[in-house]
């Protein structure tokens, strides 16, 4: 399946604010298998000083972390969601975000597009990335 065009989508200098704004980033779908891109890429942010939470159906721990399995169940504020999701699960997490109501950045990772849950999280007032690898961008900035 070929991935759609993100519509809704931050640019260069937004993404570059984002890293210097945030401080927590759930992880959603962090495997804990360490060849998958999402593990490598929380381990990658975990190490570059952020405050990484696995939000993962299963485990206990991940990287050193608390599991949790869903967004609802964070009890305390997430500044960025970085989802390792199918494109069609992205409306439910937009939605999960929105009720949380702290969530300031909605972050899709590469390959993944979903413009109906990105418009959503944007007119609820997050920045939204789509379409981007967190740690690619995170290492450009700082290169």
């Amino acid at each position: 399946m070929e991935c759609e065009f993100p519509t809704v989508n931050a640019n260069n200098e937004e993404i570059k604010a984002i890293f210097t704004q945030i401080k927590t980033i759930a992880v959603l779908g962090l495997s804990p298998d360490s060849t998958k891109d999402s593990y490598r890429v929380a381990e990658y942010l975990k190490n570059a000083g952020y405050t990484i939470i696995p939000v993962y159906p299963k485990e206990e721990m991940i990287l050193g972390e608390k599991v949790y399995r869903s967004l609802e169940e964070i009890p305390f504020a997430v500044d960025m969601v970085n989802i390792f999701r199918k494109p069609d699960a992205l409306n439910a997490v937009a939605d999960a975000c929105i009720v949380r109501g702290d969530v300031k950045v909605f972050w899709a990772q590469k390959g993944i597009v979903n413009n109906e849950a990105a418009a959503k999280a944007r007119d609820a007032g997050m920045q939204v990335v789509q379409n981007h690898c967190s740690m690619v961008e995170h290492r450009l900035i700082n290169a």
